[in-house]
């Protein structure tokens, strides 16, 4: 069956509750089993279980075509453009820090895709112990929910030596207690975007930067029939 991502949400938290719930992460080779204690394999393992997940309860989706591309599932396959999801996991006891995209290759799949900026992400906040997993809480965001602006750029991003690397998130889930709150509007997050690539100075002066908003704004227009808000 076909679900929106909405209704992909309801089903998981409210009907299938997966908030609370526990499981234990191992890998078993011939009758060697090892529990895993180290927190670098689980969101790979989070999108796997979603998926089967997603399988045992019919729900149609696809795949891009390389693992590696955007989005992580199509909930709707037959209409390319519409029902994006991204699966984003993060250790709950801490401050989410996941890679909302990398900023370059979200500048240039914006560019070539503004209906992207409709897509949704699926944020899975766990807590482990050992080789014990808690679901603490499960949200569904756009990616203007979950960014913001940051003390030194207008989007919060990892910058390393000077150098803009990914787009990092806000503290969207209790945004009363930070400072930097996330936007309001995907007119807003662009906005926000721009005025990033206009103050790094790999960017600010460059072709792509002087009219990149601008062919964003129009693209969206174009893919949706909808003004970008």
């Amino acid at each position: 069956m076909k679900i929106t991502a909405e209704q992909l949400y309801m089903k998981l938290v409210n009907d299938y509750k997966l908030v609370g719930q526990k499981g234990k992460i191992s890998f078993t080779l011939k009758d060697i089993t090892v529990e895993i204690e180290t927190k670098d394999t689980v969101g790979n393992l989070i999108q796997e279980w979603i998926k089967a997940w997603m399988i045992a309860h019919s729900i149609e989706f696809g795949n891009p075509p390389n693992s590696q591309d955007f989005p992580d599932f199509l909930l709707d396959p037959d209409a390319q453009k519409t029902n994006l999801l991204e699966v984003k996991t993060f250790d709950y006891s801490k401050s989410a820090n996941f890679d909302v995209a990398n900023f370059m290759a979200y500048r240039r799949s914006v560019l070539a895709h503004p209906y992207r900026l409709d897509s949704n992400y699926l944020i899975i906040g766990y807590r482990m112990t050992g080789n014990s997993l808690e679901i603490a809480d499960v949200w569904l965001k756009k990616v203007w929910e979950i960014t913001g602006p940051s003390e030194d750029w207008p989007l919060k991003c990892q910058v390393k030596q000077g150098e803009v690397v990914n787009i990092r998130p806000v503290k969207w889930y209790n945004a009363e207690r930070t400072t930097y709150k996330p936007f309001h509007s995907a007119l807003e997050f662009v906005n926000a975007f721009d005025g990033t690539q206009r103050q790094w100075t790999r960017t600010e002066r460059d072709t792509i930067t002087s009219t990149w908003l601008r062919n964003v704004i129009k693209g969206y227009k174009a893919a949706t029939g909808r003004d970008l808000t």
